[in-house]
């Protein structure tokens, strides 16, 4: 069974993929980890992350980069956005997604094209969204917390230009698939939003089973 969990920055769906894992005991994967790494390469290489050439180059990071706590940062995040746009970036890191969402027994991806370009045939398709002033709030108490100085105003911002950038770009733009579940978690907390996917999850499991 592959489960698809797709969405913005900040709606949640990270978390929520990750509680369909531990509760259907599936392998995870957090796709934008992995343009966060090769955004986090660029820079680290001082590369152009808006050049084609440099963020193809940048693919070829090291395994080791996937455990910088680096990559979490807001910067990071909005490295990410940009070199996701490129097709052969997209192209290059394509058959590693879907190897490990074609694994034997199944597995949990999250991330902006699961249910629409890497896992099409997914049984169980979720689209988690939420409102740019909930998501930039909750982006915000996070950031606070690692005590990072920034303004509510400026991830506003910044939600809203990864949105721009993620819903028109013409590789793999940030749309629902046709047939997948929208959870909107503006007005959920955590637990609710898990839940409320959980739900979901468990009907449609039911419907093939």
């Amino acid at each position: 069974m592959i489960i698809a969990v797709d969405g913005p920055t900040a709606s949640g769906k990270g978390t929520i993929a990750k509680a369909l894992a531990q509760h259907f005991n599936l392998p995870h994967l957090d796709t934008g980890l992995l343009y966060r790494a090769v955004g986090r390469q660029a820079e680290l290489q001082g590369m152009d992350p808006d050049s084609s050439a440099d963020a193809l180059a940048a693919c070829d990071f090291p395994d080791a980069l996937l455990s910088d706590p680096e990559l979490r940062s807001e910067r990071t995040g909005g490295l990410a956005s940009r070199v996701s746009i490129h097709t052969d970036v997209r192209k290059a890191l394509y058959e590693r997604q879907r190897s490990f969402a074609t694994q034997a027994g199944g597995a949990v991806l999250d991330g902006r094209d699961i249910g629409t370009v890497i896992a099409p045939e997914a049984e169980i398709k979720l689209f988690v969204t939420a409102s740019v002033d909930a998501r930039a709030q909750r982006r915000f108490l996070e950031m606070k917390q690692r005590n990072d100085d920034v303004t509510l105003a400026a991830i506003e911002e910044d939600l809203r230009q990864r949105d721009e950038r993620d819903r028109n770009r013409t590789e793999a733009p940030l749309i629902p698939a046709q047939d997948a579940y929208i959870i909107d978690t503006s007005a959920l907390n955590k637990d609710d939003a898990i839940q409320a996917a959980i739900d979901v999850a468990e009907d449609v499991k039911a419907s093939f089973s």
